[in-house]
C-alpha cells in the first residue's frame, strides 16, 4: 500500500509541474524549429494550388508571420505610420486591434516582428524596437519598454526585427548598443533583470533562441558581427563567435551585418545559417555550455533570411547567391541536393518541404535522404510589395502573407 500510495503522489507531483508550465506560441511553431506538427496534409496539390478559404486585406504594410493560439491569431501591420497589433477568429473574423505607437517607415516600410504568445499574454516589438506586453484577450497594454530610453539601443540600418524569446519569467531582448546590448526582462512586470554589453553592435534582425544544454539554459542570438550564447538566469556571456562575411575595416551599417535565422539546437549542437556572416556552420557545445567547437562549415549555405529546418538527418534552407533551396548533411556539412527554386523562407510540416519564394511561388517539395524534388507550386496573387513573409501553417491550413493581405488555404489531405 505504501508503495501505491508514494507512486500515486509521484505522479500527481508531476502532473501538477507539467500543468504549470507556460503554453507559448511563437514565430516559426514549436522551438522555432519552421516545424509544423499537423498531420494528414496533402502530398499534392491541383493544379491551382490548393483552396483558398478566406483572405484579410487592410492589415497594413508588413512582414511579420501570423502566430497561432488556442482559436485565434494575432498579427501586426504599420497603418498611417503607426504599429498596430491585430486579433482574429480563426474564420477571419476581427476581435480587436491595438496600437503600438510609431512604426518603421523608412526602408522596407511596414511591420517586420511576430508576436509570441505566453498563456494570456502576448509579447510584440516594434521596428522602432519598443517591446510590448499585451493582455491576449482584450488587447490592453500591460508595459512596455522604450528602445532608445530605457536601453540606449541602436537601429539596424532596415529596422528592428526580432521575435521575442520568453522562458519562465524572463522575456529576452536585443536592444543593440554599447550599453544594455542584449537584455532579460521580468516578463510581467518589464523591470530589468539583466544586462549585458555584448560587443557592443548593433542588433542583427535575429528572433534569437532559448536552448536547454544538459540542464543549463542559454539565450543564443547574434549582433551585427557576433554570434552570443548567454547563461539565461545570470546573463554571463559564455561564448561567442566572430561572423566572417565582410572584413572589419569595411563594416558598417548593412555590410555583412544581416544575420536573421533563429538557430537549431540539437543533441549538443548548434546549427546556423549566417549568409551575411560564417555561412552554413554546425557548433558543438561543451558538456557545461560555456565552450564551443566548430565541427564544419559550409560556405554554399548561405541563407540570409529564409530560416534553417533540420529534418532527420540534413538541414534545408535557401542559397542566396546561387537562387537554390539547399540541403546539406547536418552531421558532415556535405552538400547533399540542390533544387533551383530563387530565394524563399522555408518551412516544413508532415514530413514535406513548404517554399515560398520571392517571386510569389508557393512550393511543395518533397525532401527524402535529403533529395530534394519539387512536387507542386501555385503562384500568390493577393497583395503586394516584396513576397519576405514565413509561412504558418496551423490545423491543416497554410497561412501566407502578402503586404497587407493575409490568405488561408485548405492543405488537409480530406476535409471534414
Amino acid at each position: 500500500m505504501i508503495k501505491y500510495l508514494l507512486t500515486a503522489f509521484l505522479l500527481l507531483q508531476l502532473l501538477s509541474c507539467s500543468s504549470s508550465q507556460a503554453e507559448i506560441s511563437e514565430f516559426r511553431g514549436p522551438d522555432r524549429s519552421g516545424i509544423y506538427p499537423d498531420q494528414g496534409l496533402m502530398k499534392e496539390w491541383p493544379l491551382e494550388g490548393p483552396q483558398e478559404i478566406w483572405s484579410l486585406e487592410n492589415l497594413g504594410r508588413g512582414y511579420g508571420s501570423p502566430v497561432f493560439a488556442e482559436d485565434r491569431f494575432y498579427i501586426t501591420g504599420e497603418v498611417d505610420s503607426l504599429a498596430m497589433l491585430f486579433c482574429f477568429s480563426l474564420e477571419g473574423e476581427s476581435l480587436w486591434q491595438t496600437s503600438l505607437g510609431k512604426e518603421w517607415v523608412t526602408s522596407f516600410p511596414g511591420s517586420r516582428s511576430a508576436p509570441t504568445v505566453v498563456d494570456n499574454l502576448l509579447y510584440v516589438g516594434t521596428g522602432m524596437g519598443n517591446l510590448f506586453c499585451v493582455n491576449r484577450e482584450d488587447g490592453s497594454i500591460a508595459w512596455s519598454r522604450d528602445f532608445t530610453e530605457d536601453f540606449q539601443g541602436q537601429y539596424p540600418l532596415h529596422g528592428h526585427s526580432e521575435a521575442a524569446v520568453v522562458q519562465d519569467d524572463k522575456v529576452f531582448w536585443t536592444p543593440g548598443g554599447p550599453s544594455h546590448n542584449v537584455v532579460a526582462l521580468d516578463r510581467h512586470t518589464g523591470e530589468l533583470i539583466w544586462s549585458h554589453p555584448g560587443f557592443g553592435e548593433y542588433s542583427a534582425y535575429n528572433p534569437g533562441k532559448h536552448i536547454f544544454h544538459h540542464g543549463r539554459g542559454l539565450f543564443v542570438t547574434f549582433s551585427a558581427y557576433h554570434l552570443m550564447g548567454f547563461d539565461a538566469n545570470s546573463g554571463e556571456l559564455l561564448w561567442s563567435q566572430e561572423q566572417f562575411g565582410v572584413s572589419p575595416e569595411k563594416r558598417g551599417l548593412g555590410y555583412g551585418d544581416t544575420h536573421a535565422n533563429a538557430v537549431i539546437y540539437q543533441d549538443g549542437s548548434i546549427y546556423y545559417a549566417a549568409g551575411d556572416g560564417n555561412k552554413g556552420v554546425r557548433l558543438d557545445l561543451s558538456e557545461d555550455g560555456t565552450e564551443i567547437t566548430e565541427a564544419w562549415r559550409n560556405e554554399r549555405f548561405d541563407s540570409f533570411m529564409g530560416g534553417l529546418v533540420k529534418l532527420g538527418s540534413h538541414l534545408h534552407t535557401c542559397g542566396t547567391t546561387t537562387q537554390f533551396l539547399l540541403s546539406i548533411d547536418s552531421g558532415t556539412g556535405i552538400l547533399s541536393d540542390s533544387l533551383r527554386a530563387g530565394q524563399g523562407a522555408l518551412i516544413a510540416a508532415d514530413q514535406m518541404l513548404y517554399y515560398f519564394n520571392q517571386r510569389g511561388e508557393m512550393k511543395l517539395i518533397s525532401c527524402q535522404e535529403g533529395i530534394l524534388q519539387e512536387v507542386s507550386s501555385f503562384k500568390i496573387t493577393k497583395g503586394s510589395g516584396q513576397h519576405f513573409s514565413h509561412p504558418v501553417i496551423y490545423r491543416g491550413v497554410l497561412y501566407q502573407r502578402h503586404g497587407d493581405t493575409l490568405m488561408a488555404f485548405d492543405i488537409r489531405e480530406t476535409t471534414p
